[in-house]
């Protein structure tokens, strides 16, 4: 059986931030030839609870609270769902529907191409 290949663990890379970099100072993931970038990611997110519990050796060690959370790709998204399905998902996630941020991206392209800034 041939794994899917959106199914496997990446490993989340960092870069130093500089001007010329890359990424800009964004995590990426190096996906291998034969991969597709994850459909979805799962990271856990640790706070600390504020109590404390002794360890072993009777010192208090902090109580960690664990998380998971879920980050979904959203090319997939738009992919596989209708669009006024995936404006919603897009609402909810405090982005703008669809057309209205394609709008104004077009919007500040064009001020950009136009006067050299942004």
């Amino acid at each position: 059986m041939t794994e899917h290949p959106r199914k496997w663990v990446p490993e989340i890379m960092y870069e130093e931030y500089e001007e010329e970099s890359i990424s800009g100072g964004i995590p990426f993931i190096q996906v291998p030839d034969d991969k597709e970038m994850p459909d979805i990611l799962f990271m856990f997110g640790s706070q600390n609870t504020g109590e404390f519990e002794p360890d072993l050796d009777g010192d208090p060690q902090p109580i960690v609270e664990m998380e998971l959370y879920q980050y979904a790709c959203m090319q997939y998204l738009k992919d596989s769902l209708s669009p006024s399905v995936y404006d919603e998902v897009r609402v909810s996630l405090g982005l703008e529907p669809l057309s209205v941020a394609t709008e104004k991206g077009m919007a500040q392209s064009k001020k950009i191409l136009n006067t050299g800034q942004n």
